[in-house]
């Protein structure tokens, strides 16, 4: 595989030390003689090696002494002392034994009377060893080589081309060293030696103390030369691998799909997880201050990735994490030698979230919140009823829901229900409100919801009061006003929507919408509950078992819960069946949100990382982007061709594909009056309060 290879060892200069004498030796060694033939090292060389290898251990990594050990030659043998030498300069110049072979090693031609080259032609060797005499910082010696082969395929086997790549780069390679431009000084001299060709380049700042090279400098200094050295392979590369390439980040972006619907619906049996979540909640209460990652004490912070760590050994967790681990290596992998480790979950950044979602379920249970493990329902409360509708509105909707039909043919259904909708019919009103608000018909927009939701609702149609009072309490800006929702939901509850009902003892219950009212929480509640609602019974169970809000009572909590369970409420079965659990039930049900927060957290992390920032486009918001091209006839995944080059690429595909898209307009008359308003009498509610 073809690659760069960077070192970048230092000269420290002062108190009788100096770099001159590593320039002139790199200015003027000329490369060692190629030879032809098979013939084996001289001994003088083999006994060098040897005492190379024992003083510099880290000797035996290069490829040099590779190529040495795979075929022993003179040449090879050759190449290998040299670059032993140069990168270990430091120890070297203090030894008589090495400065001998140094100063009485073959040579061949030289470029001119010297090598040396730097911004500008026509260096003085003596002027610029001059500039070293007396210099008391540190000197680094980049050493940067090709193989042969690469070399001489990419153009670089001269030192014409390498003067011309370090000037154009520069200036990198000292913000990478952390020198202004103005106080940066270079030279470098170009090696055409053995299978490694290779350039030295003495870098260091004007001013003394001043630059600092770390290893994350060191990787910016390749990566800016490789950009450059095999830009048009890189290219080709990528030409050869689109293909095969494009489908694995596809295969593995479906399987972490659906590893995360595994996850989010999935109820989490994790007994030492819970454990730990306990432990965890009871150290909070002993910790001030901001409750989040970043601030908790170590012995905290290791329970929180004790906790990680455990939710890892999950099958779904484990797969999931392996999968986008793969999906992340897919470009890095191309130009890497270096072999990949996947660290734990807990000490992997991109999912530092994690960590806080685990502090935020502690804190939920330490503070004795009310939760709610139905809040991802959607609309899938919002069950037809068939009650009192037109045939015309019957049979329209056959018409535009028959996925069979040609999408002009739903179109023309879905026009013709929109004039019946407009001639009255509050069924169709509600329709065209879901169609709206839901797609894939029509463009998603809730405004355009808004104004058919309001006009059912005002003809007292309780299913559209109830979509109406969602739509108000929705965090979509165009649409959002808490009064008007909680007045919509009291409709539609007084109405008999008993969905409606429960909704209301929620907000009540947290009291964001609306003034917290325990009372008429629990009023809402207890109406929906005896009315059948499974999720209100199971919300009515919890609170009975755990003595929130009303006083404990173990056997009626069990009767609402098991009322709850006969209707295959799984959050309500699993609480029946831990009822001689040793963990509170919000702990297992902490934990089982923990697993749906590491579901979402994946799937916001499911596309390779790339260099650019790009602003975050959260779940709901890319989810309703997905729509909108589904509306306009894209494939779900046909963003994802042009993904190779960076996992946000798919997002801004998405994210320019919204600004293509014109809002719908709006009726010229649309009318959303509070219910207390006073309206025509032909608009009045027929129900009401």
């Amino acid at each position: 595989m073809a690659r760069l290879i960077v070192k970048s060892p230092y000269i420290k200069c002062g108190v009788g030390h100096s770099a001159g004498g590593y320039m002139r030796y790199i200015a003027t060694r000329e490369r060692v003689e190629l030879i032809q033939d098979n013939r084996p090292p001289t001994r003088k060389q083999e006994q060098l090696i040897a005492k190379l290898v024992k003083d510099f251990p880290d000797a035996k990594e290069m490829g040099e002494y590779g190529d040495y050990q795979e075929r022993p030659t003179k040449a090879n043998a050759s190449a290998f002392i040299s670059q032993a030498l140069e990168e270990n300069w430091s120890d070297v110049q203090k030894s008589d034994g090495y400065m001998k072979y140094i100063a009485t090693r073959p040579r061949a031609e030289r470029l001119g009377s010297h090598g040396l080259f730097s911004d500008k032609d026509g260096v003085e060797l003596d002027k610029a060893m001059a500039e070293l005499e007396d210099y008391t910082g540190n000197v680094w010696t980049h050493i940067i080589s090709l193989k042969r082969e690469d070399a001489e395929r990419l153009g670089y086997d001269n030192a014409r081309a390498w003067r011309n790549l370090l000037r154009a780069h520069r200036n990198d390679i000292a913000a990478a060293m952390n020198i202004p431009p103005q106080d940066f000084r270079w030279y470098a001299a170009f090696h055409d030696e053995g299978d490694h060709p290779h350039v030295h380049m003495m870098a260091w700042s004007a001013k003394p103390g001043q630059a600092y090279l770390s290893q994350d400098g060191i990787r910016q200094i390749k990566s800016k030369l490789t950009n450059d050295i095999f830009q048009q392979e890189m290219l080709h590369l990528y030409e050869q691998k689109t293909v095969s390439r494009n489908e694995l980040v596809r295969e593995a972006r479906q399987a972490m799909r659906e590893l995360v619907q595994q996850m989010r619906t999935r109820i989490c049996d994790h007994p030492e997880a819970e454990r730990l979540m306990q432990e965890l909640t009871l150290q909070l209460e002993r910790v001030n201050g901001k409750k989040s990652y970043g601030y908790l004490p170590k012995k905290q912070k290791a329970l929180v990735d004790e906790i990680v760590d455990q939710m890892e050994q999950l099958p779904t967790v484990a797969e999931c994490y392996e999968q986008w681990w793969q999906l992340q290596g897919q470009v890095e992998d191309f130009y890497s030698e270096k072999e990949r480790h996947r660290p734990p979950l807990s000490r992997q950044k991109e999912f530092r979230q994690i960590k806080n979602a685990v502090i935020q379920e502690a804190e939920t249970i330490r503070l004795g919140k009310i939760t709610f493990e139905d809040d991802t329902l959607d609309q899938s409360d919002e069950a037809e009823k068939d009650e009192n509708v037109s045939w015309d509105f019957r049979t329209l909707r056959i018409d535009v829901q028959d996925e069979y039909s040609s999408l002009a043919e739903r179109d023309d259904a879905a026009e013709s229900m929109r004039e019946l909708a407009e001639s009255g019919d509050a069924h169709a009103q509600y329709f065209m409100g879901k169609l709206y608000r839901d797609g894939p018909l029509l463009p998603p927009d809730w405004v355009m919801a808004r104004y058919w939701f309001d006009k059912a609702a005002k003809q007292g149609y309780a299913a559209a009061q109830y979509a109406l009072g969602k739509l108000y309490l929705s965090d979509d800006a165009s649409v959002h006003d808490s009064e008007l929702g909680i007045q919509w939901l009291e409709h539609a509850a007084y109405n008999g929507n008993h969905d409606a009902s429960y909704r209301l003892g929620k907000e009540y219950m947290r009291g964001e919408a609306v003034r917290k009212d325990t009372r008429k929480a629990m009023d809402h509640i207890y109406t929906s509950a005896q009315a059948g609602n499974p999720h209100a019974q199971y919300l009515l169970g919890k609170l009975l078992l755990q003595g929130k809000m009303v006083e404990r009572d173990k056997e009626e909590g069990i009767q609402w819960l098991s009322q709850a369970a006969e209707q295959g409420h799984s959050y309500a079965q699993c609480l029946l069946e831990r009822q001689s659990a040793s963990t509170a039930p919000e702990v297992f049900l902490a934990v089982t949100r923990l697993l749906h927060h590491m579901a979402n957290i994946f799937q916001d992390n499911s596309l390779p990382q790339s260099g650019t920032g790009l602003t975050h486009i959260d779940r709901k918001r890319r989810q309703k982007l997905r729509e909108k091209r589904l509306v306009h006839g894209h494939k779900e995944d046909d963003h994802e061709e042009q993904q190779y080059g960076g996992g946000c690429a798919g997002l801004c595909a998405e994210a320019g594909f919204l600004l293509c898209v014109q809002p719908a307009a709006e009726p010229r008359h649309r009318a959303h009056s509070a219910p207390g308003t006073a309206l025509p009498a032909d608009q009045r509610p027929r129900h009401g309060p």
